[in-house]
């Protein structure tokens, strides 16, 4: 049996919380000590479609704009840059400054380097900085932060779920923007919130697996309303 070698480890900013990156038999995994494993590159499939169905919703420009909050292992962002085409920028939000490393050095093979592109532009902090700074920037915003609605990690995670958060999201949005949100499982008081922020709301359920096994992943998709958020 290969053996599974742990290859780093990193601090969660402001938490106690540690990742752990491991590779077994050619595939990689991050890890919570503690909590199981959190992400791994064997099974996307959700991650993929946040990007895909953000993308064909998204209003048509000739130079799309896509903020991504999470890098991840790379799969969001890969399907990200895929789908808006060659003249888009895609802005990838990454707290961990190891998990950047990680893509670049260890295992940016699995989702095709997306990292090495030159549409891709990284910003190595929280998501929501960037969303509270930029008004009218964004033509999608993909967010697979956390476990979703219900932070899990940490605690600051939990503004970007919030009507005042989802409220600064659709500011930063184009007029023809969708907010695209992934979460590990239901979640009706978060869609009752999109709604009360200004957007219609879509609700997709996504298996993880290609062939429509596994668990049951939720995106919800959010485009513009004719209500105006509070502000």
């Amino acid at each position: 049996m290969k053996p599974t070698v742990l290859l780093g480890s990193a601090q969660i900013p402001d938490t106690k919380t540690e990742l752990k990156l491991y590779t077994h038999d050619g595939e990689f995994s991050i890890k919570i000590p503690g909590r199981g494993e959190l992400m791994n590159t064997r099974v996307h499939g959700s991650e993929k479609a946040l990007a895909d169905l953000a993308c064909e919703r998204m209003g048509a420009t000739k130079q799309p704009r896509v903020l991504v909050g999470g890098l991840g292992m790379g799969f969001t962002l890969a399907a990200a840059l895929a789908a808006a085409g060659p003249d888009a920028e895609v802005v990838v939000a990454e707290l961990v400054p190891e998990v950047v490393t990680w893509n670049r050095e260890l295992m940016g093979a699995a989702s095709g380097h997306p990292l090495t592109d030159p549409r891709a532009n990284v910003y190595v902090g929280d998501v929501a900085d960037l969303i509270r700074a930029e008004s009218g920037a964004f033509d999608a915003i993909l967010l697979d932060v956390d476990n979703g609605p219900e932070a899990m990690i940490r605690r600051e995670n939990d503004w970007l779920y919030t009507i005042p958060g989802l409220e600064a999201a659709r500011r930063a949005l184009r007029p023809q923007g969708v907010l695209a949100v992934w979460s590990a499982g239901p979640d009706q008081m978060f869609k009752a919130r999109m709604k009360h922020a200004g957007f219609k709301v879509e609700e997709q359920i996504v298996r993880p697996h290609r062939k429509g096994k596994g668990a049951r992943h939720y995106i919800w998709l959010g485009s513009q309303s004719e209500r105006k958020p509070r502000g």
